[in-house]
This record gives C-alpha cells, structure tokens and sequence, in this order.
C-alpha cells in the first residue's frame, strides 16, 4: 500500500544469493525492513519460477506445533483426512516449482528450521527465501544481512542538495507527506532531517513513526524530544502487527528472544556509546569469576539475535549497537542497578588503553595507536565526561593527559579542549595532576592560535614545577613556553627555551626530546640559522629512523623543506614537503599535513606554476577548516610565508580565477587534499616501481581506499559495487602482495610510493 524506498543494490543481491543457494535468510535487527525487502524481491523474481511464489507469516505463530498450520494455510494445502499436516505439504510441494517466503522465523527458530530442512530435502526445485533476526542453522543457508537504510554521515550544515542520495531522508520525506501533505524538505529543516535521520540509525520503522508524528511536530521539535524516543514512537498503522505499532513494542519482541544472560550482557554493552572490540567488551562486561568464553558466547548470540552488529573491516573485529538498541540497554542496565560499576569499568578499560599507548608512542606503532584511538574516540569522551559528573578527577587528568597524542595528532583539539578545561575548572590548585593538564592544554591552545590563554596555563605550570621541584614538569613547560615564544615571533627565546628542555626530555621523554627538537628546527630557520635547523631536522630523522618513528620525522622532513626553502633551494623544499606528505597518509595528521601542503604551494608559485599553486593553498585551506584553526596559528614567520606568497600568486593571476581555484571543494576529504597535493611531479612513482606494481588499476584504487581505513561495505557504497565484489578484491590484494591484513596492505602502499 505504500512505496517502497531504495535497497536497490540490496535486492539485486538478494536475487543474486537465490540463484546461488536453495535457501536465502535475511537476517537483521527489528523494523530494519526484512519483511519488505522479501516482498519485493519475491514480487520480482516470482515469473522465474513456473509454479510462482507463496507467503507463510509465522508471525502469528506462538507454539512450535503450529507452525506446520500456519504454513499449510499459507500454501494453500487443503485436505481433509487426518494426515499430519507436514505429509501433506511434502506431498503438496513434491513436484512444485515455486519460490516459498517464510517470515518472522526468529521466535519459533527451531521450528521453522525443521519445517524448511523438510520442505527443501522433499522439493528439489523449491527455492526459500527467509526472514529472521538469526539465522536458521539449515545445511546449505546463504545468510544477507541487511543494513538499515543509508544516512548522512553528518548533519552539520546539510542543505536540501546534499541529502537526495540518502535512503532515510527519502522515506522520511515521503513518508511525512503522507501525513502532512504539504510537507516540504528545504534548506531551513535539512539539518533536522538529517539529524532525525542519524539519530533513528535509518531503521525504516523506526523512521516512519517519525514521519507520523510530524503531524504535530516540527523536525527540530521531534529532534528535541528524541531522548524519549520510545515513549514518542508511538502510533503505527492500525493494520501493523501490535509489535510493529510502537518502537517500544519492536524492542520488546527482540527482549522477549532473549535468554538472561544475553539480556544481562546487552545491558553492560549499552556503556558503550560507539564500536568497541573483545578485549574492551570481556574486561568491562565480563562478571568476575566467570569462563574467559562466557562474554564470547553470549556476544555471538546477540549477534545471531542482529541486537549486536559486526564490522569485518578490519584484521580485528568491531562491534557495535544501533542506537535504538543502545538505549533499550541503558534502561536494563538502569533496572539491573549495577550502571555506576559497569561505567567504572569502562573509564579504567580505556584510561589503561590510553596509558599504554602513550607510554609506547615512541616506536613504530604510533599509526596504529593513532587508528585505534580515532575509533575509540566516542568511548574516550565518554570515560572522560563520566568521570567528570562523578568527580573522579585524578582519573579523569590522567585519562586527558594520556590522551595529548589524540587531541594534537589525531585532530581532535576541540573535544580535547572543552575537556582539559573543564578539569581545570574542577582540579585543586598546586597539584601535580593540575600542572601535567594545564601544559597539555597550552599545546591545544597553541594550535588553536590562543597564545593568551596558553601564556596564563603555562605560567601556573611553572609554579607548580618550582615550588615541587620538579624537573621533568618544568621541562613540560620550557617545551611548550618555547613553542609560545616561536609563535610570537620570539624565537631567540624560544631557542633558549627548547635548549633547557631537550636535554631532560632526553632522559626521562624520548618522544618528548624529538618534538622539541624539530619545533627547535623551525624556531632556528625563523631566526636566520638556517645551517643549524637542517643539522637539528637531520637529527631527528636519524633518530626517528633509528626507532621506526615516523610522527617527528614527518614534522622534521617539513621543516627541513622550510629551510631549503628559504634557501632557495625549491627542489628539495618540495622533496621534503613531499616525503612529509607521504608519511601522513598513514597518520593523517592534519597539521602536518596542512603545513606541507602550504609548502608545496609556496614551491609551486617560485617555480611559476600558479595553477597548481593556488589549488594547493586551496587544499590546506580546506584542512585547515576541518582542523579548525589557520595557518597564522602557527607563528609570524610561517603566516608571512603564506601571506607573501599568497598576494603574489593574486598578482600573476585574474582575480576570478585566483579565487575559484583557491576556494577549496565544500566536500573536500583530508585524504583528497593529500592526493591533490600529492599529483606533483615529486610525487609521482618512478617508471620501476610502477612496474613491479602487481595490482591492476581497479586493485590499487580499492588499496588506496582500504589504506584510508574504509570498510569493505564503505568501498562497496563509494565504488557502487556489491559488497562480495569488494571482498574478493581485498582477498585477491592480500594474496598478490603475500600479506595477512589490512595494516600490511597500508605498509606495502606506504614503501612503494
């Protein structure tokens, strides 16, 4: 009675699996939409069968014993002897070619499994097509997971443009018009659709209940009340199943499949506000005293049960809930009375994570400690912000400061600032704990470009660390004091400043000493030494290279390319900018990343390519707007830099098309800045190395994806291919270059570049 919205790659393979396998389940969470996409694609594919397509809906079904009634009614099975039922319909379906949907097999599981193992070993030229929120556990099951519908990845500043090619925001639409007929989607309630749309994690019924209650609501007012979502999803279709009518309702079936100790463990996992991986979920979820295995187990049946969802992107697998489910466990977890415990165990999990990376960032894993941290970044915030409600400060410093990697490195200085100053607001005085957050926060606050706020952190700091004597504290302060000085033009001071520090770095701080010194590098180009920054650079690349560290010597190749530039000597100004570049694919960080980039821009306009001058300012504009701060954050000599050879690039250029090329695309990735950047001919491969490439083209695009952290589901959307292509392909990648997972993969793209 009502359209039916997107999944059209999702109904070519479910088409796909029936021609490959006699039995098709589609497994997913509740109201994801089964049930309607079995009705399309039975609607599509009923000619290629002779004897057509059948419906049985166990939805009703209750008692195992009925089911084989339930099924005879549905297939049309009518006799009158006193047969059992399931003789008649083997006999029914012996010589049938037909394609048969069984739906809502999940609450009489064995059951139907039993009646579909029957009917398939009976009716050779039987096809079944199941839904369940499990799979049934048949010999020869092909299982097809169906995702909810596709949703912006972000509402901020969406316009209505943005948003046609989203599944959710089309049902919502429609939907909406079907209540409110005059309803229209435009730039003023975009954000709001968008954020709806995310918020219900695209699950179709859950997206049409909302539409149904914009009858009395605006999107921003439906917005606001979201966090009562149960009470508010309410008023289905008066001919939907009583379970279907309310969001409460579709939650509760899935509730009532449950055994305890899968209710118990939904509940603990409900702590978890994004993906997490095992070790996080066996030590925050895991009763004490129970089998190492206990949280495995039960966490494969929620899986089966689709409440817990898999990505396999990776060589380590994640898990995650949707948000709907999220929230049915927080109100369990409420219930069982044992929350405070679960969220204790949460925060300890990842501040001890935390700890350990930063205890280990000098080495060769900084990449990935990088990548693992970005993921657990909404479980980062949360142990930070729980603690913070609960006055648990020590905890929440250590976790903040621990944490100084992922706020610079990783790009997260806005989260990593409210934090930090909110602890500051909350710490006592002449603390240790205090003085180790206010250094880490005047680094934030540098990179913002808050020198002023920086200058009074810094100055408390300092007297802490000389009223306890503390000289690796002090040496915290002189680093960052330094840094200060170059960015307000002092760099005499500065200099000064990073020769007290390094020395005690050296001894108690390893990575420390290295960041002081390439920030040493870059005070002595600005203050003319430029002989004495290259030495400093060349420094800390043989020590880098010595560890296997690769975050300073990116910072360090930069600026040696600064010197060279300032030298005149614009090859290997380039050369440098480049190689920089290169390491950032991997760690994507953005400042780095932003600065070689301007300096490739720099190179490009003294060598009087203007073009490609001004698409690469273009670039680092553009990451300098997700970074949020500028490159003039950085200090009078690095903004002048920029600013000069900006203004003579607007010279040699019309100013039209000076300020189309440098107004960099509104969709523009960090990762397609670096590519853009990276087209310059210092980049490009040589002829040899191209040669000994073994993947083909199609194999280095989908490398390159995967190298960018992409899932294999996230390639799929982006390339418009199935999932099981992109599989393949990955599996064919592995294969060719002789490794084992997708680290590797990026380590190989990385040395042949």
């Amino acid at each position: 009675m009502t359209s039916f919205v997107g999944r059209r790659r999702e109904i070519d393979e479910a088409r796909s699996r029936l021609q490959q396998s006699r039995l098709v389940t589609i497994v997913g969470p509740g109201g994801v939409g089964k049930t309607r996409l079995a009705e399309e694609v039975s609607g599509r594919s009923a000619r290629a069968f002779r004897d057509r397509a059948c419906w049985i809906d166990l939805a009703a079904v209750r008692e195992p014993d009925a089911l084989p009634s339930a099924a005879a009614a549905g297939l049309g099975v009518t006799d009158q002897s006193n047969r059992p039922v399931m003789d008649k319909i083997v006999d029914h379906l012996r010589t049938r070619n037909m394609m048969i949907v069984v739906d809502n097999c999940e609450h009489v599981l064995d059951a139907a499994a039993s009646f579909v193992a029957t009917v398939l070993d009976d009716g050779p030229e039987i096809r079944i097509l199941a839904t369940s929120r499990e799979r049934l556990g048949v010999g020869g099951e092909a299982i097809f997971e169906l995702p909810p519908l596709s949703v912006p990845p972000s509402a901020a500043g969406v316009r209505t443009s943005d948003l046609g090619v989203y599944e959710s925001v089309t049902l919502l639409v429609e939907r909406a018009r079907s209540a409110v007929p005059d309803f229209t989607l435009d730039d003023k309630n975009a954000e709001s659709i968008a954020q709806l749309c995310i918020a219900l994690d695209g699950i179709p019924l859950a997206v049409e209940l909302a539409a149904v209650r914009l009858r009395s609501l605006s999107p921003v007012q439906l917005v606001q009340r979201l966090d009562d979502r149960f009470a508010l999803l309410t008023g289905g279709n008066r001919t939907d199943l009583p379970r279907q009518q309310t969001l409460r309702a579709m939650i509760d079936w899935s509730y009532d499949l449950c055994s305890d100790s899968e209710r118990r463990l939904w509940s603990r996992l409900s702590v978890f506000p994004g993906g997490f991986d095992l070790e996080a979920a066996e030590t925050v979820c895991r009763n004490d005293g129970d089998d190492p295995d206990e949280v495995i187990n039960v966490l494969d049946q929620l899986i089966a049960k689709s409440l817990v969802s898999v990505d396999r992107s990776g060589a380590v697998l994640r898990y995650s809930q949707l948000m709907t489910v999220r929230e049915y466990g927080q109100e369990l977890l409420d219930r069982a009375g044992d929350r405070d415990d679960i969220y204790r165990r949460h925060r300890d999990h990842y501040l001890e994570r935390a700890e350990r990376y930063a205890r280990d960032w000098f080495g060769p894993r900084q990449s990935d400690q990088l990548a693992q941290l970005r993921v657990d970044h909404p479980n980062l915030i949360a142990a930070i912000d729980w603690s913070l409600r609960e006055r648990d400060l020590a905890e929440a410093a250590r976790l903040a400061v621990a944490l100084r990697y992922h706020w610079i490195a990783g790009g997260n200085l806005a989260d990593g600032r409210i934090r930090l100053e909110r602890l500051l607001d909350r710490l006592p005085e002449a603390r240790t704990e205090r003085a180790h957050v206010l250094w880490v926060t005047a680094w934030t606050a540098l990179i913002q470009g808050d020198r002023d706020g920086a200058e009074q952190h810094l100055a408390e700091c300092a007297v802490i660390a000389e009223e306890q004597g503390d000289i690796a504290l002090m040496a915290y302060h002189d680093q960052w004091a330094g840094l200060h000085h170059l960015f307000t033009g002092r760099t005499t001071d500065a200099i000064r400043s990073y020769r007290r520090a390094i020395p005690v770095h050296r001894k108690l701080d390893p990575a420390a000493a290295l960041t002081a010194e390439f920030q040493l590098a870059m005070a002595q180009v600005y203050e003319g030494a430029l002989d004495d920054a290259l030495a400093t650079s060349a420094n800390v690349i043989a020590v880098a290279d010595d560890y296997d560290e690769r975050w300073n010597k990116a910072y360090a190749l930069w600026v040696a390319g600064l010197a060279h530039f300032h030298r005149a000597d614009i090859a290997a100004a380039g050369e440098s900018a480049t190689r920089a570049l290169r390491i950032q694919r991997d760690f994507k960080d953005k400042i780095c990343t932003a600065l070689s980039i301007e300096l490739l821009a720099w190179a490009a306009e003294a060598e009087g390519r203007c073009e490609k001058s001004a698409r690469l300012f273009g670039a680092a504009r553009a990451v300098w707007n997700r970074l949020g701060t500028s490159v003039t954050a950085f200090g009078p000599g690095v903004a002048a830099d920029s600013i000069a050879a900006q203004q003579r690039l607007a010279s040699a250029m019309r100013p039209a098309v000076f300020r189309d090329l440098i107004t960099p695309p509104a969709q523009m990735t960090i990762s397609g800045a670096v590519e853009l950047a990276l087209e310059t001919p210092a980049a490009e491969p040589a002829a040899a190395e191209r040669e000994t490439n073994p993947l083909t083209k199609r194999e280095n695009e989908i490398a390159e994806l995967v190298a960018e952290g992409m899932s294999n589901r996230a390639i799929a959307d982006k390339l418009v291919v199935s999932r099981r292509t992109v599989d393949g392909h990955v599996e064919r990648i592995l294969s060719k270059l002789g490794v084992g997972s997708r680290t590797q993969v990026v380590a190989w793209l990385q040395a042949n570049r």
